[in-house]
């Protein structure tokens, strides 16, 4: 298992990746039709949009792309920065690769900078990330006006 910096060339390859998991596992915890139009805004030119503002990292086994997670400013500020799109494959979750790539994104300068780290966190993604040590922003464990649980850790 290797991580790294997403390059232009993976842009479908975690277009898929994105849509895949959102179908399989985010849906459990979501309107069908709230998912089916999110997986349309997960295109590859939105990965390479998102990446142009964060580092973008992706998880490969044996050449396949099998997790990603980004991380970028909190608007623009110097000391907060922001978890994105953190997926990993169904077949692939719960073998550790989520923790790998939130290690690494925890490693990474915008975390290193930072005093906060913020996560627009879905449903299905809270328990893993209370385990990680984030907790819910200002104590609201509900989702907000777009299905998303805020969530902190201070470093």
């Amino acid at each position: 298992m290797n991580i790294r910096r997403l390059n232009a060339e993976d842009a479908n390859a975690v277009s898929e990746l994105i849509r895949k998991t959102i179908r399989i596992s985010n849906v459990k915890d979501y309107p069908e039709d709230l998912m089916d139009q999110l997986i349309a805004v997960e295109t590859p030119e939105h990965v390479l949009e998102r990446s142009s503002w964060t580092h973008f990292y992706v998880v490969e086994e044996e050449g396949e792309i099998i997790g990603c997670g980004a991380i970028g400013p909190y608007w623009g500020k110097e000391d907060e920065s922001s978890l994105f799109t953190i997926f990993v494959d169904p077949d692939h979750q719960r073998k550790g690769i989520g923790r790998k790539i939130i290690d690494t994104l925890e490693q990474d300068e915008f975390a290193i900078r930072a005093r906060r780290i913020e996560i627009p966190a879905s449903i299905t993604g809270v328990p893993f990330y209370l385990k990680s040590g984030y907790v819910f922003k200002n104590g609201i464990s509900e989702p907000d006006d777009e299905h998303l649980i805020r969530m902190e850790k201070f470093l």
